[in-house]
């Protein structure tokens, strides 16, 4: 009678535990940052329910890309993504940022997302990468240098955060370099 309890408990728990970590990565939206309270967040790839999490919890008026419509395809993210956006209202902008050689955003892109940042009816906005990491840090940095006055070490220390990692000498160059650029005009 024993054996039969323990291997009943040990299903219970297993169950709950696959339960769990099913609802975590249901409710887990791949590196998620707020940048600006109400202003702009980043993350990665939303899925599934990430959107209506990311509606209701953040009040989020537009979606920015930096994916290529073909990364990744085979996933449906590209035609999840635009059919989430239509239904609930969203605006959406893709502003591909390419990967290789670097992954920095070019000046159309950092224009395009300057124009995208001052319309307050965007606000507020969802950056997003596939991994959230790399290209959403790079245009994040450049958006908080030119349009809210951080200073060049300022905005790394936030690209750090959002990349989760140190930045490397050719990203602080790119920081740096716009800090320049933007104390000039």
């Amino acid at each position: 009678m024993a054996k039969k309890q323990n291997h009943t408990t040990t299903i219970v728990i297993a169950l709950a535990v696959i339960i769990t970590v099913g609802l975590v990565r249901h409710f887990h939206i791949k590196n998620f940052q707020t940048v600006l309270p109400g202003v702009l967040y980043t993350s990665g790839q939303p899925e599934g329910m990430d959107y209506t999490r990311l509606l209701y919890k953040y009040h989020l008026a537009t979606i920015v890309n930096l994916r290529q419509e073909d990364e990744h395809r085979e996933d449906h993210w590209y035609n999840e993504e635009m059919t989430w956006v239509q239904q609930n209202s969203v605006n959406y902008v893709a502003l591909p940022v390419t990967k290789r050689p670097d992954y920095f955003p070019n000046a159309d892109v950092q224009r395009e997302f300057m124009k995208v940042m001052a319309d307050k009816t965007n606000l507020p906005v969802l950056l997003h990468s596939s991994s959230g990491r790399k290209r959403v840090s790079m245009l994040t940095a450049a958006w908080l240098v030119k349009a809210e006055g951080y200073g060049a070490s300022e905005a790394v220390d936030i690209l750090e955060k959002i990349k989760g990692k140190s930045a490397t000498k050719k990203e602080k160059q790119f920081v740096e370099t716009i800090a320049k650029q933007t104390v000039k005009k």
